[in-house]
């Protein structure tokens, strides 16, 4: 059975699944969805077309789900879709999406949102992603997975992270960064790969090495982004991770981080 605090204020078209924690003056809108064993602290607003898997655990003074902060919307009706096992601290917003960007804002799992980071509408969000205190980002931002986000770090929107990028605090993010990368500064340009972001997921020296030398060839041998690509094919051996960096330098529609 769902423990619901007697001062929180459920509505009766909400959706929770066993095991669900309400706590105190916390408010469930209706057409809300909750999965199980999903924790709810106190003072949290859930409201909209929004979902949540199982084994959330979510923070006071969140707010989930309130109507996206665009003036172009007009209360079409958008979602708000969040996976399984993400963490949500106090003052964390997410809006849901827009007619102008499909219509969802996408939360995948085992996140960690800090105190009082934004995730705008149709952002998509991959999984096992650390979005740090005070992090930004815009509308229509992509970020993949692994990913870490500084403190105070300001996404621009429709700018995509990479997946194991690392993004240094503070930094003001206009351009896509490529997989794997460091980027830092206002705006913020690339800093090197994430080495240590590689280790702690246990890459292969093999495999970091390649990265480096493919590093080398597309952002410091001068030579245009289209020849840099077709160099790095030819050059290295095809691999996962190899084919993950070019490809998204490829289709890229802002421009990358230099």
């Amino acid at each position: 059975m769902s423990k619901i605090h007697k001062t929180a204020l459920v509505d009766r078209e909400a959706d929770l699944d066993s095991d669900v924690e309400i706590g105190p003056y916390s408010v469930i809108g209706a057409g809300v969805k909750i999965g199980r064993e999903t924790k709810v602290a106190s003072h949290v607003v859930i409201e909209g077309r929004t979902s949540l898997g199982q084994g959330n655990v979510i923070y006071q003074f969140a707010t989930i789900g309130s109507k996206p902060q665009d003036l172009k919307f007009k209360g079409e009706p958008s979602e708000l879709i969040i996976g399984s096992h993400n963490t949500i601290r106090e003052y964390v917003s997410l809006n849901p999406g827009t007619l102008g960007g499909g219509m969802v804002t996408r939360v995948g799992d085992h996140n960690l949102m800090m105190m009082h980071c934004h995730i705008a509408h149709d952002c998509l969000l991959g999984s096992r992603n650390i979005i740090a205190n005070g992090a930004t980002l815009g509308g229509h931002v992509v970020v993949e997975d692994y990913v870490i986000v500084g403190g105070l770090v300001g996404i621009h929107q429709f700018t995509r992270i990479g997946s194991g990028a690392i993004l240094g605090a503070g930094s003001m993010v206009s351009k896509d960064v490529p997989p794997f990368c460091n980027a830092t500064g206002d705006r913020a340009r690339l800093r090197g790969l994430n080495l240590e972001g590689l280790k702690r997921r246990g890459f292969t020296k093999n495999a970091v090495d390649a990265l480096k030398k493919a590093y080398r060839i597309i952002f410091q041998s001068k030579l245009k982004t289209k020849d840099a690509l077709e160099k790095v094919r030819r050059e290295l051996s095809p691999s996962a991770e190899i084919d993950m960096l070019l490809n998204f330098i490829a289709n890229s529609q802002r421009g990358i981080c230099r």
